[in-house]
């Protein structure tokens, strides 16, 4: 136990010296016509008395104590470490066929489900991109936001796949928006990107690694995962995977959960004031005290 203010307990010696000269000193007393008799020796009731009159030193004890404010230094708890992931949805006009839309939105809404505690954004892309959510803990808003992904009510000029654009937009609102912590990027795309030509593929990855954030992508139907961005994710640390349904891509959202789990480290000591002890029991002396004083106590008559 600490205190915060330890140089008050100093005065724990005005206490100290009151009960010392409490228990030594002899009462006066007053002779009474009946003090010249035989009384039986009663010492339990005398060492109740004495006692009792001891009890305004050892308030005053503890009332020094409370003022000098006494802690105790806890561990909580290991913390969770925050995971920051970033969710890139195309919602180009090929999402739209053979239900790639509903299999995204259904996996993304379960993967949301996992990850409680984390931060997730959601971002959505064709030709160009709309940050729908920034980062947030609250993943009730990124899976409210599904039902605006589907490509069938995109705005004109959405058509296209650029991953490319789509990955560098995630990544400085990932540097604007991240708390500490691991930083994933979760690309959901059923096509080749039109923008990762000429050394872009490079360049973004060591735009990514730069900013220590993993790709993973789920190329969703048919087909082989675009070269490009597999390289990306390769590069990254991450993973690239090919869903034909939507069983396929609740395992690979599972994949990834478990292949970023949730972390913990060890929480700083907190301390906490320790003051409850202390004013109980002064609560209670100062009770004893009182009724005592009106049935328990020294007279002369």
């Amino acid at each position: 136990m600490t205190f915060v203010y330890p140089q008050i307990l100093l005065l724990l010696t005005i206490p100290t010296l009151l009960l010392v000269w409490g228990v030594r000193r002899k009462a006066a007393g007053v002779a009474m016509p009946f003090d010249h008799r035989e009384h039986p020796r009663r010492r339990a009731l005398g060492a109740a008395l004495r006692g009792l009159e001891l009890l305004p030193a050892i308030l005053l004890a503890l009332g020094v104590v409370l003022l000098a404010r006494p802690q105790t230094l806890r561990v909580p708890s290991q913390e969770r470490v925050l995971t920051n992931i970033q969710i890139c949805m195309d919602v180009s006009g090929s999402m739209n066929g053979d239900g790639r839309y509903e299999m995204a939105a259904s996996a993304i809404e379960q993967f949301t489900r996992a990850r409680e505690g984390d931060a997730i954004g959601f971002t959505l892309f064709g030709s160009y991109q709309i940050r729908w959510a920034p980062l947030t803990r609250d993943l009730d808003i990124i899976r409210r936001a599904l039902p605006f992904a589907d490509p069938s009510n995109q705005p004109p000029g959405m058509g296209g796949t650029s991953i490319g654009a789509a990955l560098r937009f995630c990544r400085d609102n990932m540097m604007t928006e991240a708390e500490e912590g691991d930083k994933l990027i979760v690309l959901v795309s059923d096509g080749r990107s039109s923008d990762l030509g000429g050394g872009a593929t490079d360049e973004i990855a060591a735009l990514l690694i730069d900013s220590g954030i993993q790709l993973f992508h789920i190329h969703v139907g048919s087909g082989a995962v675009p070269s490009e961005v597999a390289d990306i994710a390769e590069q990254t640390g991450g993973d690239a995977f090919v869903a034909t349904d939507e069983a396929g891509l609740q395992r690979i959202f599972a994949h990834i959960d478990a292949m970023r789990p949730e972390r913990f480290r060890p929480a700083a000591s907190v301390p906490t004031d320790e003051t409850a002890m202390f004013a109980i029991v002064g609560l209670v002396l100062l009770g004893t005290q009182t009724l005592a004083s009106l049935v328990m106590r020294y007279t002369p008559w």
